[in-house]
């Protein structure tokens, strides 16, 4: 079996071994590959993986010997699954993996733009607080999320994980999702005018469809 991972680096910048994937066959690993190399590279693959490197249907069909694709990430976009679903290829992703650290990132952000951590890091050590002329010193207003309000646009395992980090904050919860959820009471499900109009805060976890494309730029929700 031939097994090809197109941009490994970004999964393994050298920490980790490869040796489990090798065990299954005669693995090519690159740590990056652009569209016009993904041909030559597979040629002889029955199994892609990739994480952002795009395995477009010209490629596909180029691809003989192809007979899986898998997403070493999220999403899929970056493969044409309908080209893929026409030659019975299977594609798979990992839907799970980055879950709980891209909640985290999400509150860190969050953080960051409620309090300016780095900013007043940076302007303390430049003495900025030992020259100011009060005992507090802040350069921006300080926020607590504690009583704010949080939209969150998609509940599925990342929406979700947010929202629970959101309520130990004190937050409250608006959230829409394009298919019917169950969630704590402490959630309220509501429309996106609603959503925009009513919320300090706005994450937003959804794929990037026509649906959604544009959506925070609309000025049709204020």
């Amino acid at each position: 079996m031939k097994i090809v991972v197109l941009d490994g680096f970004t999964l393994n910048p050298g920490d980790l071994s490869w040796d489990e994937l090798k065990s299954l066959g005669d693995c090519d690993i690159y740590d990056r590959t652009s569209l016009e190399e993904v041909v030559q590279r597979a040629a002889d693959a029955e199994i892609v993986l990739t994480n952002k490197a795009p395995v477009t249907r010209e490629s596909i069909l180029a691809l003989p010997k192809l007979k899986y694709i898998g997403v070493l990430a999220t999403g899929h976009n970056i493969v044409d699954v309908a080209a893929a679903r026409e030659r019975n290829i299977p594609v798979a992703n990992v839907p799970t993996y980055g879950t709980k650290s891209v909640a985290q990132h999400t509150f860190a952000l969050l953080l960051e733009l409620a309090h300016h951590v780095g900013h007043h890091v940076q302007t303390v050590r430049d003495g900025r607080w030992t020259k100011s002329a009060d005992f507090c010193y802040w350069d921006y207003p300080l926020l607590e999320l504690d009583g704010l309000t949080m939209g969150i646009v998609g509940y599925g395992r990342i929406g979700k994980a947010v929202a629970e980090l959101a309520a130990a904050f004190g937050m409250k919860v608006l959230a829409t999702s394009a298919t019917p959820k169950h969630a704590p009471t402490n959630i309220q499900f509501t429309d996106l005018a609603t959503l925009f109009r009513q919320t300090d805060v706005i994450s937003l976890h959804c794929p990037l469809t026509p649906q959604t494309k544009n959506m925070a730029t609309r000025n049709d929700w204020v």
